[in-house]
């Protein structure tokens, strides 16, 4: 018996409060389905102003407990419907990691940003200690914990906001373009950190991403976002070779993707390739020159 989705999305509309008086906001989401399995890492992708954020917090309740706004259809997480559970309760399982650090880390070290969140749900000393030293070791920022968030570069920050979401303990872990404002090597850091938490915690990931070669990589499922709509979704390997399909919603495709796609056209190319290694392997079966 397969399990049931630990995140069901049915219909999702979402209008948020009017800017000026007397006039109404254009709608933000206009009917939104997903499902999310337990462990599963689903993409979000599309282009600015889809919706991609406002889909993340009515994840966790923040829309619309918090926004306002209008509101129809349903999302359902863990079994709790989150226009109506408490904020605070559903953080309990329910992480958000945002686009932006530093919006985020506010205390004076490390150590002290990551126990905010069990401090707050008033655990015991120790267990706080515990939950503190696992998750700055998950994200490999152990060595850090005393150091002010000030002093990280962007990828350690982003780590460390990472930490300061899984000290709570969450079975989902929502990012939203956590990677955008990072170097090559600080968004590897951040995916490799996602990876772990997958293999070793079975945790479940919903993350917000502008970064095609990283999700061809480790996602496990792609979701096309337009028009306030989930237009298109499935594995990276096959979405990302759609070439018109993906552009059509303002979604790049990996470049090794493109170039594949490209040689199947013009040269016959018999095996598709989207990652680094498959695109050696293939080159050198279909086109290595003989001795």
């Amino acid at each position: 018996m397969t399990e049931a989705p630990i995140i069901t999305v049915r219909g999702l509309r979402y209008r948020y409060p009017p800017t000026l008086p007397g006039r109404e906001a254009e709608p933000v989401l206009r009917g939104v389905d997903l499902d999310v399995a337990r462990g599963e890492f689903v993409a979000l992708m599309g282009p600015t102003g889809v919706g991609k954020t406002t889909l993340c917090l009515a994840l966790n309740g923040i829309v619309p407990q918090s926004t306002g706004g209008v509101i129809g259809g349903s999302v359902t997480v863990l079994g709790h419907d989150t226009r109506h559970t408490p904020v605070p309760q559903l953080a309990r399982d329910v992480g958000i990691v945002y686009q932006d650090p530093e919006s985020q880390l506010f205390s004076a070290t490390v150590e002290a940003e990551v126990a905010f969140g069990p401090e707050n749900l008033a655990l015991p000393r120790a267990e706080i200690a515990e939950r503190v030293a696992w998750a700055l070791n998950v994200v490999g920022m152990a060595a850090s914990r005393g150091r002010s968030p000030a002093q990280l570069s962007g990828g350690q920050k982003q780590r460390v906001a990472i930490a300061a979401a899984l000290a709570m303990l969450p079975q989902i872990l929502i990012l939203d373009e956590p990677t955008a404002a990072l170097d090559p090597l600080g968004r590897l850091e951040v995916f490799r950190v996602i990876e772990q938490l997958r293999n070793d915690q079975d945790m479940t990931i919903v993350m917000v991403s502008q970064d095609p070669e990283h999700v061809a990589i480790f996602a496990d499922r792609l979701a096309l976002l337009a028009e306030g709509r989930i237009v298109a979704e499935g594995p990276p390997a096959e979405l990302f070779y759609a070439l018109d399909q993906i552009a059509a919603v303002g979604v790049a495709a990996p470049q090794l993707a493109e170039l594949s796609v490209a040689l199947e056209r013009c040269h016959g190319l018999q095996r598709r390739f989207m990652l680094l290694d498959e695109a050696e392997a293939t080159l050198r079966t279909q086109w290595e020159p003989e001795p």
